[in-house]
C-alpha cells in the first residue's frame, strides 16, 4: 500500500477533460485533497520516449484503449496489431492511450479509473 502525506503528492494526471474515466479521477482525487496538474492530450500530446516509459512500467495492454471510440473509429480492431503495431498508434494518436494516466513523483504509474484500486493507493495521512 501506498501511504501518502498530502503536502507531499505530486501527481500528473495525462487524461482529456471529456473522458469519464477522468472525470471519476479528477473528481475522487479532488474530494480527497489530493493536488495534481493535469495535462490534457488534446492540447499537449506526449512523444514516444513517454510512451515508452509508459509501456516499461505498465504494459502495452494496460496502456492501449481497445475499446474506446478512436480505436473503433479508426478501425484497428480490423488490423489485428501486435505489440510493435500498438506502440506506433499510440504514438501517432494519443487518444488511444487508457486514460486518465497518472504519475506519481516517486516513479509509479496508475492506467485507468478504479475506486477500490484509488482507495488502496492514495490512503491519505491526516
Amino acid at each position: 500500500m501506498l501511504l501518502l502525506n498530502k503536502k507531499e503528492i505530486i501527481l500528473k494526471v495525462y487524461g482529456i477533460k471529456t473522458c469519464s474515466s477522468v472525470k471519476k479521477a479528477l473528481k475522487f482525487l479532488k474530494e480527497n485533497s489530493i493536488d495534481y496538474e493535469f495535462i490534457d492530450l488534446k492540447k499537449e500530446p506526449v512523444d514516444c520516449k513517454k510512451i515508452d516509459l509508459w509501456i516499461e512500467k505498465a504494459g502495452i495492454d494496460k496502456l492501449f484503449n481497445n475499446r474506446g471510440t478512436k480505436y473503433r473509429t479508426l478501425k484497428l480492431k480490423e488490423l489485428n496489431l501486435d505489440s510493435r503495431g500498438k506502440r506506433e498508434w499510440l504514438c501517432k494518436e494519443n487518444l488511444l492511450i487508457k486514460r486518465p494516466v497518472i504519475e506519481l513523483d516517486n516513479g509509479e504509474l496508475i492506467v485507468a479509473f478504479d475506486e477500490d484500486e484509488y482507495q488502496k493507493l492514495f490512503t491519505v495521512k491526516m
